[in-house]
């Protein structure tokens, strides 16, 4: 299945889902009720159900995982981010080794799972990839999957400005 939208797209495997939204901003006082959105896109995909309701970093469905189970967030940050240290790192990572995962490195412990994280910049956009595994102790099975889907993301250049406000 194949999900777009906001410059990123994912070609998810069979037992994957996945969604790709930008994040309403709080309506400013003497603003129209209409809703704002920030050019901030984020991209999640998980091989069990996930919930309508969940963080950025996937608070509210990383609870629900077992162990065989993989949860990806990639998260932009704005583009002033690009040029920080940060960010330094150029492109994506397509593919994660299975000892680069630890407890340590997760949003919000929870026990036996395992998670990495690494800032980057592709096509000139700064983003935060954060991949949760149900279990440490089943990553060499999970990582693999994970990595497929890693490969199968595409980013393409932020829209302009003009474009963002217009939408």
């Amino acid at each position: 299945m194949r999900i777009s939208a906001h410059g990123l797209a994912v070609d998810l495997p069979t037992g994957w889902e996945g969604r790709i939204r930008r994040q309403p901003l709080p309506v400013e006082a003497g603003c129209a009720d209409t809703p704002k959105f920030r050019s901030h896109a984020m991209l999640h995909a998980a091989d069990f159900p996930l919930p309508d309701e969940r963080g950025d970093f996937g608070s509210g469905a990383v609870e629900t995982m077992r162990s065989h189970h993989a949860f990806i967030a990639l998260v932009e940050y704005g583009s002033g981010s690009a040029g920080t240290a940060l960010f330094a790192s150029g492109g994506m990572p397509r593919e994660l080794r299975t000892d680069e995962f630890s407890g340590r490195q997760l949003q919000r412990t929870l026990r036996g799972q395992g998670g990495v994280q690494r800032f980057f910049v592709e096509e000139g956009r700064a983003f935060c990839l954060y991949v949760v595994l149900g279990s440490m102790a089943d990553r060499g099975r999970v990582v693999p999957r994970v990595n497929a889907v890693l490969s199968a993301i595409s980013i393409s250049a932020a829209l302009p400005p003009e474009w963002l406000e217009a939408m």
